[in-house]
């Protein structure tokens, strides 16, 4: 199949960088490579973000990349996107109509819109991810929500008229078919993992004689870390190390990274909080492997790729019983839920675990097996080709009797 992948603001080429990622970044270049390595013809489009770089550009994992201009070429928030997206499917329209692709596969709400307009122009079949939903966003995050007000009736009226729906766990399929988006038009697909880079076996981050507990993210509330922070006021003889921060500069300058430095203060676990800020994505496997138990403690969470990491490296995961979290670790076989926001549930949790070595090793074997069998991106790829297959099977019928896209 010749695939079109649609990542508007986040591009793969990103992921291969380092340090300046996200999970759709992760996905999408992840995605795509184990796509070219069962046969297939792969172009990412993403909006150029800067007047360096080329129109096209060979990844090193044999798909292409194809910056398409909307705006001005230089990096713009997310949610500041959408005057733009109207620029962006034009020109994607005009790429649909030079290249015969047998589908299209759009990443986040804003690539839905701009995708659906290009492949219905071009009689290009449309599957969409959308990795977070605007109505969950705005439940948790209120007044905080810097999303643009047209996001949720939008994300409505994509879902409903885009082929297939690509949910990422059964938590985001409930709230799908609420949006009234039919059931019958949502696969579950999980977002996937490197077993190979992130495994049991190799480097450790140096560590010293306290219990390791390690939590990775941007510097956001939602994040919970403050969750954790307050956990540690109850676990002497640990450390929690917190990996995240602002792209350049020091958590110190982050307002997020501020406040919780200051409640480590008020809480006196200072001198036991650890908070290096970004880690390059080829050192996450070392820090992973240093942890005794990894901690995953968000308000709420769209999927969640570090408990995989976590797993894949064979780790028990502590995470908030929310969103993917729910489908990714299994309570009891490779980790344990908490509820969320409850700092006194997750440090009686983590007590349990860091005086039980045995459990905690064998949660981190069974963690290691989920991941390598359930979530290896071979499997993921598979997944996605069978909802593409699914949709050209429709796309037949449908072009035979006249019936227009």
């Amino acid at each position: 199949m010749k695939i079109a992948m649609i990542s508007d603001h986040a591009s793969p080429l990103v992921a291969m960088g380092g340090v300046d990622t996200g999970g759709q970044n992760v996905h999408v270049a992840a995605l795509s490579a184990a796509l070219v390595r069962r046969g297939h013809d792969v172009e990412v489009f993403t909006r150029r973000d800067d007047e360096s770089l080329p129109e096209r550009v060979r990844s090193e994992d044999g798909y292409d990349v194809v910056h398409v201009p909307a705006g001005p070429a230089t990096r713009i928030p997310k949610d500041a996107l959408l005057p733009h997206m109207q620029e962006f499917a034009l020109g994607l329209r005009d790429r649909f109509a030079q290249s015969q692709f047998d589908v299209a596969h759009s990443h986040f709400w804003m690539s839905g819109l701009t995708a659906r307009l290009a492949s219905r122009a071009c009689g290009v079949p449309l599957v969409h991810t959308f990795h977070a939903l605007g109505i969950v966003k705005k439940r948790y995050q209120g007044t905080a929500d810097t999303s643009p007000p047209e996001r949720i009736p939008l994300e409505c009226k994509i879902g409903q008229s885009v082929d297939a729906v690509a949910a990422t766990c059964s938590d985001e399929v409930f709230e799908l078919v609420r949006m009234g988006i039919p059931r019958s038009r949502i696969t579950v697909v999980p977002c996937g993992v490197d077993t190979e880079e992130f495994r049991p076996d190799g480097p450790r981050a140096p560590h010293g004689d306290r219990f390791r507990l390690t939590t990775v993210g941007r510097l956001v509330r939602r994040k919970g870390f403050d969750v954790a922070i307050r956990a540690l006021a109850a676990l002497p003889d640990t450390e929690l190390v917190i990996a995240g921060g602002p792209v350049a500069g020091s958590v110190h300058d982050d307002e997020e990274g501020c406040r919780l430095l200051r409640l480590a203060e008020e809480l006196g676990v200072r001198a036991r909080l650890v908070m290096p800020g970004q880690i390059p994505r080829d050192r996450m496997p070392e820090l992973l492997r240093s942890s005794d138990v990894v901690v995953c403690s968000p308000w709420y969470e769209p999927f969640g790729i570090v408990p995989l990491e976590a797993m894949a490296c064979g780790k028990p995961v502590v995470a908030s019983a929310v969103g993917g979290l729910t489908d990714t670790v299994v309570d009891g076989v490779t980790g344990v839920h908490v509820p969320p926001r409850n700092a006194d549930a997750l440090g009686r949790a983590l007590r349990r675990l860091l005086t039980e070595p045995v459990q905690c090793e064998q949660l981190g074997h069974a963690g290691r097996d989920r991941a390598v069998q359930r979530f290896s991106w071979n499997r993921v790829a598979g997944e996605t080709e069978r909802v593409y297959e699914s949709v050209l099977r429709e796309a037949v019928p449908r072009a035979a009797g006249g019936v227009g896209r």
